[in-house]
């Protein structure tokens, strides 16, 4: 004859289950709050013209510039993308949107996967 089993833990599984839930729910309103994003860093950057006799070959504080670029890897390789002092400050801006993006996701990941492994372990266990 099978003994029936109690379980102390169930009520507090699902409580730890329910505010991983709800904190799940937060984070996912998160996303509502991003605004456009795109991959990559944004580089100012200062260069030689090449010349030898132009001052920017010998002082590095006279180099040409600033110039921007938005730089991001694609297929394994690196794109530069040139940018103008205007769009500049909106590509910066979207670029660390994507890193919220992606620091955002991967917690909604990790909470997700908690979730399941306590979602399953209910599961499994004998109903009362």
């Amino acid at each position: 004859m099978p003994r029936p089993r109690t379980s102390i833990r169930r009520p507090e599984q699902s409580a730890r289950t329910e505010r991983h839930a709800q904190r799940f729910r937060e984070l996912k309103r998160g996303l509502d709050q991003l605004e456009y994003f795109c991959k990559g860093t944004v580089l100012k950057r200062m260069m030689k013209c090449g010349k030898a006799q132009c001052a920017c070959a010998s002082d590095p504080n006279k180099r040409h510039g600033p110039y921007f670029e938005l730089t991001y890897k694609a297929n394994g390789k690196t794109v530069n993308v040139k940018l103008s002092p205007e769009a500049a400050p909106l590509y910066k801006a979207a670029s660390l949107q994507y890193r919220k993006l992606k620091t955002l996701l991967s917690r909604l990941e990790k909470l997700s996967q908690t979730i399941l492994r306590q979602q399953a372990k209910l599961a499994q266990s004998p109903r009362d």
